[in-house]
């Protein structure tokens, strides 16, 4: 099982693979999402990017060292932040030829019919002009993402709303162990599964690193949510070199949670 040949790809990848541990952008970590990219738009893949990492950027650009608690200051943050988060986007991309758009969007704009049809009908225009659109939950208007959530739900309704082949969720973990690898020596990798498959959301626990908010739950519940439109689900360490261009070949890295 993996995701080889799929011509739709949403790639979704988590803050603490965009930013410096939380020290604003990494920038050479995006430059190397758009030189894979470049890669795969090449061989006919169309790739959607769900990008984190605009209240971190925010935060530095504020000189703030903690990450605020009040929602208005994260969401100043990430107004701040999202201008730097698409500056670097952009500039790293356009050096490997490629065009790329900013698409801020709310679960209230996937779950409204009309929005729904209009953020589809806009992004397959996009992937036609051969544009990476770099999408973000909207978080200067939207508290629920702040709060609770992280892109990993985002990433997956799109994955829905585009018809995408396959979801691809990058972490700071190899993938879906059977207990906390940080913890428990004797947990293994868990290579393929069918998505939506009750034990693994026994087996994802708790929610990962102070920076990140997504823990592995929301990567599976991601990946159920994703297969109710026919996409495979890859979670993979995205400090593997090369990984989407790997992946796309056909090798298997991570976790692949199909559909059933």
């Amino acid at each position: 099982m993996g995701i080889q040949n799929a011509k739709r790809v949403v790639v979704k990848v988590g803050s603490s693979l965009v930013t410096n541990n939380g020290e604003g952008l990494d920038h050479a970590a995006i430059a190397n999402w758009a030189e894979q990219v470049a890669v795969l738009q090449k061989s006919g893949c169309e790739v959607l990017m769900v990008s984190s990492g605009a209240i971190a950027e925010g935060m530095q650009r504020l000189a703030w060292a903690q990450r605020p608690t009040e929602i208005h200051q994260l969401q100043a943050a990430a107004a701040v932040g999202q201008m730097g988060l698409v500056q670097v986007y952009e500039s790293s991309f356009a050096r490997f030829g490629l065009r790329s758009a900013q698409v801020l969007l709310t679960n209230a704009d996937l779950a409204n019919s009309e929005r729904n049809a209009n953020a589809k009908a806009t992004l397959t225009t996009l992937l036609q002009l051969g544009v990476v659109p770099i999408i973000n939950e909207n978080d200067t208007v939207v508290t629920d993402e702040i709060k609770f959530g992280d892109n990993d739900h985002l990433a997956a309704l799109v994955a829905n709303l585009v018809s995408a082949d396959a979801l691809v969720i990058l972490t700071d973990q190899g993938g879906l162990y059977t207990a906390d690898p940080r913890k428990d020596s004797s947990a293994s990798l868990v290579a393929n599964a069918i998505a939506g498959d009750p034990n693994l959301e026994a087996m994802a626990g708790g929610a990962g690193s102070a920076l990140s908010k997504g823990g592995m739950l929301t990567k599976v519940l991601a990946a159920k949510t994703a297969a109710t439109t026919g996409a495979s689900t890859v979670i993979a360490s995205g400090h593997e070199a090369g990984v989407l261009t790997r992946l796309l070949a056909g090798e298997q890295i991570g976790s692949c949670l199909s559909p059933s």
